[in-house]
């Protein structure tokens, strides 16, 4: 009884950082007007699926937009003879021509940078593969940034959600973060600890990308978006993410193997030490998973005990439906909640055993061996 009264009142509190989430947490709203200069650039690995659509809407985000930079990371596919077709129509499209990864380099951190050695612009904007922006969004992150007088701002996506699977886990992702990182604070306070990013759509302005060290300076962080977002902080930067749903949106992975595979390498490398990954994995047991395996134990008892279980799935569900509301995703998955969850658990636990036990992690043809702090 007592158990899972300091459960219901866990999960109480974590529904308040929810709503508070939800209610206060800004999105991109600056209209299309100030006049600047942008880079665009895109690193791209093996992405002659999503390439194509990505450079289409870049069309249509105007005269700010000055160069539209790719760097080809050794695809073996199509990639390049997109990059080529493109460029063809329009002549800000421009190939970084590739170079032997340097050890000590993840991917994706070794293209990003550079990118950034190659662009002319002010500002910077790192887009991924499989980001489209909504029309005239460039100049409306950049009058953002201005307005709320950052250096840094990365807007937070929309998720296109297809298949079956793809809206019953990814919307996990926003579940995962936004019961725990409380946005509207970060707002606040420029707190390191609080530096929050998403790597598919991130602006910066191009000096202080390169006075912060950049992505050599997290160039061997898996989440590297989130370290480089805790890093401009600590130089004394602002740098804020925002709720760009309506800005931009991703198609992250298509294929119950490629979430396995895609959130995997991220997991266990995305948290600073053991400690914090054991707390994650053990909270996320008792508060979210839990009580939808007990309560059908208990549910015809019509003890205090199993209306205490029974407001603790409500409270779990209900931030579900709060989440999907803002983030304007398919309301069915929610019922799938336990599914979801035993999912994501057994994802941590997996990215740990190949981190800790030597395989690593693989993406994209390459393999990475990230280890949490002890």
């Amino acid at each position: 009884m007592i158990f899972a009264f300091l459960l219901l009142m866990l999960e109480l509190l974590l529904l308040g950082v929810v709503l508070w989430n939800v209610l206060a947490w800004p999105t991109v709203t600056a209209a299309a007007t100030r006049e600047g200069e942008i880079s665009i650039l895109i690193p791209a690995r093996n992405e002659e699926r999503n390439l194509a659509d990505c450079l289409s809407s870049l069309s249509t985000q105007g005269a700010v937009v000055k160069e539209i930079l790719i760097y080809d990371d050794h695809s073996t596919d199509l990639t390049l003879n997109i990059i080529e077709q493109h460029g063809q129509r329009d002549p800000r499209i421009r190939l970084v021509a590739p170079v032997a990864l340097p050890t000590g380099w993840g991917g994706k951190n070794f293209a990003c940078a550079q990118l950034a050695n190659a662009a002319g612009c002010e500002w910077l904007l790192f887009l991924d593969a499989d980001a489209r922006l909504s029309e005239h969004s460039a100049i409306k992150i950049l009058n953002e940034a201005c307005r709320r007088e950052l250096t840094l701002l990365s807007c937070w996506p929309g998720l296109e959600l297809n298949s079956f699977w793809e809206q019953t886990l990814l919307p996990m992702l926003n579940f995962l973060v936004f019961t725990l990182y409380p946005a509207p604070l970060s707002i606040r306070r420029n707190d390191p600890s609080l530096g929050l990013a998403h790597g598919a759509c991130l602006l910066v302005r191009r000096d202080k990308y390169f006075t912060s060290g950049g992505h050599a300076a997290v160039r061997d962080a898996i989440t590297e978006d989130i370290r480089l977002a805790q890093l401009w902080r600590e130089c004394g930067e602002r740098g804020l993410c925002l709720d760009g749903t309506g800005t931009v949106t991703v198609r992250m992975y298509r294929s119950l193997s490629e979430i396995w595979s895609g959130f995997q390498k991220n997991f266990f490398p995305g948290f600073r030490s053991s400690v914090t990954f054991w707390t994650f994995v053990a909270m996320h047991f008792a508060l979210f998973l839990l009580p939808f395996v007990l309560l059908p134990l208990v549910i015809f008892r019509g003890s205090l005990a199993t209306w205490t279980l029974l407001a603790g799935v409500f409270c779990v569900l209900l931030m579900r439906l709060l989440l999907v509301l803002r983030f304007k995703q398919p309301l069915w998955p929610i019922l799938l909640h336990p599914l979801a969850e035993a999912f994501l658990i057994l994802l941590a636990l997996s990215s740990w055993w190949r981190c800790r036990g030597g395989k690593g992690v693989e993406w994209k043809g390459r393999s990475y061996h990230p280890r949490a702090q002890a």
